[in-house]
């Protein structure tokens, strides 16, 4: 059986167009399992620096600001005028903090809600690009299994909503082929996509929809709808645009597009460079275990290329990563639209390796079998997992018993999957599906889902003895080596990095310093005439005695 007459079947296209009442079960289920996925513990760890902290705090600057302020038209960061990024998500956050408090739980709900939202979008256009229904099933719970999807999307972030903006727009494309009407979410899903990343987010996007319509289905790109959705679509974008041109002047132009958007393609903004195969080895470290089925699945995808799925992911995955990769600009988070297009080729693949599975009590045939591979990299996975499990709870010098239970389940996973696929039973993927499903929801269950945040103190009680004992609005500097917004956002004050130079000639120089700090630090500055206000883990709040 060909690979065509596995995946394509147009004698039986009337399939796709049928069970309704099934594609509604799936997606709700799908959105209900993603719903918990990434919410459960949501609020349970701080936010990490650095977007969270700063997403967070331009967010409560919008809530605490008067309506007439039009702080949610001009958004500002400690009172200055923040041009980073268009304030979509910032709005919605500002108005969960209204509803629910703030908290990281509001902070992150938004992203998270819309993060969970592309998990059926992604089924949706599964169901118009694959005609049978397993290769959409299977795409959707590999993309709701990808470990960065997962952990990213839950962030008080912008990039879980740019999925979901992304998925609306190309599912919209796909869905104008059979009724022409759905052209104008094309535009609507760009315009999404500029008021929460900007423009230069918003081109590329648009840029991917384009090449993948002039291969598949040129006649699209003449569609009056499609030009009347980027009108509706792009109208509010342009309109915040020109506001801020407005309001602040070329400054704004400078800032945003410039510094902020079209310098990354040339410089290492905020120093955050890399080699030009930094996306490649992200995707390798935290894929598993799917990524044991992409090298087949993007074959299986060449060798349909005459196909409209197959044009798509190609197009999608391509123009993407090439454009990221030459970007000198790399933040991990970047590579996050590859995700959707890597569960497409690997759900094709899976659904492959679905029919050739042998049905329980039938005949070795050495022809049709699982490669010997797969055994040997779930043997490898499984050994991964118990080892893991083993070492933070008899050799670790500080046990971790949530780890330890989210290993297990990993070991326990991949050693089924490593006998299924011995005895050529298909049900192993299913067994990965779900397994993969409970190792990540147990994951987010524990406190190491965000394990950033081991990299430095804790900020939480640093930031508590900051707000109690210095006046709102005050500057606090400290002899850490850099400033972090998540600090300054749950201390509701600056706090500023200096060096132990920089920190003597303000002491010297201002009435009423606060310091912040380490240990090393207070004594080699010995401070004169200086008062401890108190101290706590390891970092000491100090001012001038009188």
């Amino acid at each position: 059986m060909s690979y065509r007459t596995l995946l394509v079947d147009e004698s039986e296209e009337w399939l796709h167009r049928s069970y309704n009442k099934t594609d509604w079960f799936w997606s709700i289920g799908l959105v209900v399992a993603a719903i918990v996925l990434f919410t459960i513990n949501l609020g349970g760890l701080p936010l990490r620096d650095w977007d969270e902290g700063l997403v967070a705090q331009v967010a409560r600057e919008i809530w605490q600001s008067p309506p007439d302020s039009l702080n949610w038209l001009f958004p500002s960061l400690w009172g200055e005028p923040y041009s980073n990024k268009p304030p979509l998500m910032h709005g919605l956050i500002a108005a969960a903090f209204s509803v629910i408090g703030v908290n990281e739980w509001a902070a992150r709900l938004p992203g998270a809600l819309l993060t969970a939202l592309s998990v059926p979008l992604l089924y949706g256009i599964g169901r118009e690009i694959f005609h049978h229904r397993s290769p959409a099933v299977f795409s959707a719970f590999v993309y709701l299994t990808f470990l960065p999807v997962v952990r990213q999307g839950r962030l008080a972030m912008l990039d879980g909503a740019i999925l979901s903006f992304m998925l609306l727009m190309l599912w919209c494309v796909l869905l104008a082929r059979r009724d022409r009407r759905f052209a104008v979410g094309i535009g609507i899903g760009l315009g999404l996509i500029c008021l929460t990343k900007g423009v230069m987010v918003a081109v590329l996007m648009g840029a991917i929809a384009i090449l993948f319509l002039l291969w598949d289905t040129p006649r699209l790109l003449t569609l009056p709808y499609l030009w009347l959705g980027i009108v509706i679509g792009g109208a509010p974008a342009v309109l915040w645009y020109v506001a801020q041109w407005l309001h602040y002047g070329p400054t704004f132009l400078n800032s945003n597009l410039v510094n902020q958007s079209l310098r990354r393609v040339w410089a290492p903004v905020e120093n955050n460079g890399g080699y030009p195969w930094f996306y490649l080895l992200e995707v390798i470290k935290y894929s598993a275990p799917w990524l044991l089925f992409l090298p087949l699945g993007f074959r299986l995808t060449w060798f349909n290329r005459n196909l409209s799925w197959a044009k798509l992911v190609l197009v999608w995955s391509g123009v993407y990563f090439l454009s990221i990769s030459v970007m000198v600009t790399k933040l991990p988070w970047y590579v996050l639209p590859l995700y959707p297009a890597l569960a497409l080729v690997t759900g094709a693949q899976l659904a492959m390796m679905w029919k050739r599975g042998l049905p329980v009590g039938a005949k070795y045939d050495p022809y049709s079998a699982y490669s010997p591979v797969w055994f040997g990299a779930f043997v490898l996975l499984a050994a991964a997992g118990w080892i893991g499990m083993l070492y933070f709870g008899m050799w670790s010098d500080t046990p971790e018993p949530d780890l330890q239970v989210v290993l297990a389940s990993v070991g326990l996973t991949m050693t089924a999957a490593a006998v299924l696929v011995v005895r050529q039973n298909p049900q192993f993927i299913a067994v990965l599906l779900w397994g993969m499903y409970i190792s990540l929801l147990l994951l987010m269950v524990s406190e190491h889902w965000i394990w950033e945040l081991a990299e430095s103190y804790p900020v939480r009680p640093v930031a508590a003895i900051v707000q109690q004992h210095t006046p709102p609005g005050t500057k606090i500097y400290t002899s850490y080596e850099y400033s972090r917004p998540s600090l300054n956002f749950y201390s509701d004050r600056q706090v500023i990095a200096l060096s132990r130079r920089q920190l003597q000639q303000r002491w010297q120089k201002d009435l009423q310093p606060y310091f912040l700090l380490d240990e090393a630090a207070t004594a080699a500055l010995a401070l004169d005439s200086s008062k401890v206000l108190e101290t706590v883990q390891g970092w000491t709040l100090l001012t001038k005695d009188g």
